[in-house]
C-alpha cells in the first residue's frame, strides 16, 4: 500500500526477517512437477541476487503455496487499470485506495471503484491513517468518499506511517485508530481491518487492539506478529498482474474459497 507525499514523509522500511522455515520446503515439494521447478528456480534466482533475483521476483508468488484466494491493492500509483483483464487475470478481490490524513483523497478513486465493480470484482475501499490528523477528522474524510453498497469488503485502515508529520503529530496513536475504527464501523455496518507492518505495530500496536482483525504485511513468508489475528496477508510487492502496468501488491485470504465467501457476505 502506498501514502502519498503531500501531507507526511514515509520512512523507507525494512521487511520482517525471514529466516528459515521447514514448512516452506515441505510445501514446495508437495507441488506439482511444473509448478515446483518455476517456485525452485524463483528461490535459486532470489538467492544469487543481481539481475537474475530482479527478473524472477516478479513471478515469484509464495503466498500460493498456502492459499488459494489472491487479491491486489490499487491506487492511483498504478496508474490506468484495465480492469476486465485483470479481474480475468486469477484475482479474486481488490481493495481499492479512497483517502489519505483529513482531506487527501485518491485521484482515481472513483474510476477504479466503478471499474472493479463493471468488471465483476469483490472490492473494498482502503484508508491511509497518517499520524497527522485526528481519527475522526480521517473517518469523515473516509465517509465522504466511500459509499455505502451491498456486497462491498469491509473498510480497512492502513496503519503504516511512521512520521514525521509537517504540523502536530498525535500523541496516542491506538486512541486515534480506534476511534477511526468505531466511526467507519458505526457507518458502514462492518468492523474494518487493520493494515499494518510488523515496524509499526512494534512501534505503536503491541500489545493493543487484541479483538481486531489484520490485514499485515510479511514478504514471502507467513507472517510471526499477530498470528491468530490476521485474516490477510500481503505476500508480494512488485507482482505483475495483466491489466496494470507495472508492480502490483498480492494479498492472500485466511482461508478457504467457502471461507472467502462468508467474508464477503458479512
Amino acid at each position: 500500500m502506498r501514502g502519498d507525499p503531500a501531507e507526511i514523509k514515509l520512512f523507507p522500511m525494512a521487511d520482517q526477517a525471514l529466516g528459515t522455515n521447514a514448512d516452506a520446503t515441505v510445501m514446495i515439494s508437495q507441488q506439482p512437477s511444473q509448478t515446483r521447478r518455476a517456485l525452485l528456480l524463483g528461490l535459486a534466482a532470489l538467492g544469487g541476487g543481481g539481475a537474475l533475483a530482479t527478473i524472477a521476483y516478479p513471478r515469484l508468488e509464495l503466498g500460493r503455496l498456502w492459499y488459494d484466494v489472491i487479491g491486489v491493492d490499487i491506487s492511483n500509483h498504478q496508474g490506468d487499470v484495465d480492469w476486465q483483464a485483470l479481474a480475468a487475470s486469477n484475482v479474486a478481490f481488490a481493495y481499492i485506495k479512497a483517502t489519505e490524513g483529513g482531506d487527501f483523497r485518491d485521484k482515481r478513486f472513483q474510476l477504479n471503484w466503478d471499474g472493479a465493480r463493471k468488471a465483476g470484482l469483490v472490492r473494498g475501499a482502503y484508508h491511509f491513517f497518517t499520524q497527522c490528523r485526528s481519527g475522526a477528522e480521517q473517518a469523515k474524510n473516509f465517509i465522504a468518499a466511500v459509499p455505502r453498497e451491498p456486497g462491498m469488503l469491509p473498510p480497512v485502515i492502513d496503519a503504516e506511517h511512521m512520521g514525521p508529520c509537517r504540523t502536530g503529530q498525535n500523541s496516542n496513536v491506538v486512541e486515534e485508530v480506534t476511534t477511526l475504527l468505531n466511526m467507519l464501523e458505526s457507518h458502514y455496518g462492518r468492523r474494518p481491518l487493520v493494515y499494518t507492518t510488523c515496524q509499526f505495530d512494534a512501534a505503536y500496536l503491541h500489545g493493543q487492539l487484541t479483538s481486531e482483525r489484520f490485514w499485515v504485511r510479511s514478504l514471502f513468508l507467513p507472517p510471526r506478529f499477530r498470528a491468530g489475528q490476521w485474516l490477510i496477508w500481503q505476500f508480494h510487492s512488485g507482482a505483475r498482474r495483466a491489466g496494470v502496468n507495472g508492480a502490483v501488491d498480492l494479498n492472500a485470504f485466511r482461508g478457504s474459497r467457502r471461507d472467502f465467501a462468508t467474508f464477503v457476505a458479512g
